[in-house]
């Protein structure tokens, strides 16, 4: 993908189903030129809304769909503005599971412009199942109590401490937005289910003994849409560490308002079973909290309390940052 980009929001329904375009903004921001949103659009990444013509004049090179929905599909609202944007000389890129070119006036429209149609979660990578083979290197993964709460600003927030303080790490992605924001990795809810871990041991392969894979995670085990991807991601990721990731105003699963939260205590244990089955040594090092819906009093109680109930470093990545819990990966 060629940028500066364009970000897509089109008619979101809220922040977090924005949340593709949201994490390229927040760690890519000088990738961005401004931001496209459709009447009702519920979503604002604050940064400069622009026509079609004005981001060309700035200079866009892709506008990227930065929306994200159940199913990953293509929304029909969006077709007249993409093959306008096709029009004026950008490229499409896309995170949603419908590949672009299904859209029959959207591959058309590339086709006359000479444009490309860009699906970051369509690999060409040939992938082996899991062995579950002990590898050389460290790996720390993140995992969560729910979907869409902060594992790849964790991961993202841990391999930033991780480089300050000498360690020497990379961060794996293994979602669209990460692919898009590192340049590299595979979705891996677009894996056929046998590849899943193998796909994870594909990403974070052997290396040398100090060194840090520091892989985004996917989805919950308690998530009856996600959970199949989260455990084929947790073992063939065959993680030394784990951190928590939770947002403590939830009371339900993202979009699904008839299963709880689980308790911290309860989704820590069944991720430790599920990881034992490839490092038997694995750990929790540490409690990742969104606390973007608390106030500052509020969310400095939660932490302190949190902390000691668990006895683990708890931080909020963008407030408090990683440095606690990288310390606790020594």
């Amino acid at each position: 993908m060629e940028h500066p980009y364009l970000l897509f929001l089109g008619n979101a329904k809220d922040q977090l189903a924005a949340k593709t375009a949201q994490g390229v903004a927040d760690w890519r921001p000088e990738w961005c030129v401004g931001q496209l949103r459709l009447e009702g659009c519920k979503a604002d990444l604050g940064i400069p809304d622009l026509t079609l013509p004005e981001a060309a004049e700035k200079g866009a090179k892709t506008l990227l769909i930065g929306v994200v929905n159940p199913g990953g599909v293509m929304n029909n609202d969006w077709t007249t503005v993409l093959v306008d944007a096709l029009a004026a000389g950008l490229d499409i890129a896309s995170g949603l599971h419908s590949p672009l070119s299904d859209t029959r006036k959207l591959a058309q429209a590339a086709e006359k412009h000479g444009r490309k149609l860009i699906d970051v979660r369509i690999s060409d990578q040939h992938l082996d199942t899991g062995t579950g083979v002990k590898r050389s290197g460290k790996r720390v993964l993140t995992v969560g109590t729910d979907c869409s709460l902060g594992k790849k600003y964790t991961a993202l927030a841990l391999e930033k401490e991780m480089r300050a303080q000498g360690f020497d790490a990379d961060f794996c992605a293994t979602g669209q937005t990460g692919v898009m924001i590192a340049g590299r990795g595979l979705a891996i809810d677009a894996v056929v289910a046998d590849f899943i871990s193998g796909a994870a041991e594909w990403i974070s392969p052997e290396a040398d003994p100090d060194h840090w894979h520091v892989i985004e995670g996917q989805g919950s085990l308690f998530h009856p849409a996600f959970a199949g991807v989260s455990l084929g991601l947790l073992h063939g990721s065959q993680p030394d560490a784990l951190v928590l990731c939770h947002e403590p105003t939830r009371t339900n699963m993202r979009n699904l308002p008839g299963h709880p939260i689980p308790g911290l205590q309860e989704c820590m244990d069944l991720n430790l079973t599920a990881a034992r089955l490839t490092n038997k040594n694995v750990r929790f090092v540490g409690i990742s909290v969104n606390s973007s819906e608390l106030d500052d009093a509020a969310r400095k109680k939660y932490l302190t309390e949190t902390e000691e109930k668990y006895g683990l470093p708890c931080a909020d990545p963008l407030i408090e940052g990683m440095g606690r819990i990288v310390e606790n990966l020594s």
